[in-house]
């Protein structure tokens, strides 16, 4: 965490928008027009090597469907715009070909809940082999070492390499779930609630294990999660989503000690605090918005404890309050739109 970054980003996220087409409504009032439920709008951040950058925010608010977007892992109801550049190349430009060269080889995904990311019919160690070899990257017996290396690295006993995934536990199937996406050497692992559904003492092994590996292999990691203390252990940025598009986004200390989004602060507030114990939490009322059927203005705007009337009829930009600090909300006093 807080390496040198190189003066270009590795991944660049560009007024990124995923819209699903969805049925219908089944009502005669609804005549035969499609729905449009607007995942992601407008969303911009970058990704330097050897960094981590959390993306943060509630259930439903587009942090995985930013990471299947950049990986074009959507069914065919999505329609994608904006750009995506990795190194050079714009993701969103390539056909599936190209585009599964850089899956796995160049940019790795850690699924969430890995017993249902794992083949449960075929041996650990042969689904990480499988991925190797798809790539044509080693012969199969360098293959095998390969493997043996990997499951090393996660702290899992090669002979094991040998067994299905039943007979691993929660923290082993995550363990060896991380294994499989460093499998091809990529630059950018992408990993979504790593530690999901895992107790507490295995999800500070799983996350140590990821800080480890980045600081050897200098990999850069983008994090989803919910959870407000793991983005301040691992992470060097944060972007704070809500309803599908960037609330705030910048260096964590930053956000964490000065939050300009009213979201931000009912978040931050809404965590406990070890130095102030006694402090009552804060709470959201409402809930986030319907994607079929967002307000005109700013998507917070009905829950928000500061908004005024602007808010209700205008969408604020992503500005930059400060430097390498944005946020995107009329009370804000930004300077400029660096996106």
């Amino acid at each position: 965490m807080h390496s040198t970054l190189a003066d270009s980003p590795l991944l660049r996220v560009r007024h990124l928008s995923t819209h699903f087409i969805l049925p219908a409504d089944a009502s005669p009032a609804a005549g035969d027009g499609k729905r449009v439920a607007r995942a992601l709008e407008d969303v911009s951040f970058d990704v330097y090597p050897g960094q981590t950058v959390g993306l943060v925010g509630e259930s439903g608010c587009g942090k995985t469907t930013t990471l299947m977007s950049v990986m074009r892992l959507l069914p065919a109801t999505a329609r994608l715009s904006g750009q995506v550049f990795f190194k050079e190349t714009n993701l969103l430009a390539l056909d599936e070909k190209s585009m599964r060269g850089y899956r796995w080889k160049d940019i790795a995904i850690v699924f969430q809940g890995a017993m249902n990311a794992l083949n449960p019919v075929m041996k650990v160690g042969e689904q990480i082999r499988e991925a190797i070899l798809l790539h044509n990257l080693l012969e199969r017996d360098q293959a095998e070492a390969r493997v043996a290396e990997l499951l090393e690295m996660v702290g899992i006993p090669k002979e094991r390499g040998g067994q299905y995934p039943f007979q691993y536990s929660g923290g082993m199937r995550q363990r060896a779930m991380i294994a499989m996406a460093l499998a091809c050497s990529p630059s950018l692992l992408f990993a979504d609630e790593p530690t999901t559904a895992l107790d507490v003492m295995v999800q500070a092994q799983v996350l140590e294990l990821l800080k480890n590996i980045q600081k050897a292999l200098r990999l850069a990691i983008v994090l989803v999660t919910h959870d407000l203390g793991v983005v301040a252990e691992m992470c060097d940025m944060v972007v704070v989503m809500y309803g599908g598009k960037v609330a705030e986004y910048g260096p964590v200390d930053v956000i964490y000690n000065a939050p300009q989004h009213p979201y931000t602060q009912r978040l931050l507030e809404s965590f406990p605090d070890l130095v102030r114990p006694t402090d009552m939490l804060a709470s959201i009322p409402g809930t986030p918005p319907r994607l079929t059927e967002l307000p005109p203005g700013c998507r917070f705007e009905p829950r928000c404890h500061a908004r005024i009337d602007k808010c209700k009829t205008e969408s604020p930009p992503l500005l930059e309050v400060a430097d390498g600090h944005f946020a995107a909300c009329h009370l804000c006093l930004g300077t400029k739109a660096r996106f």
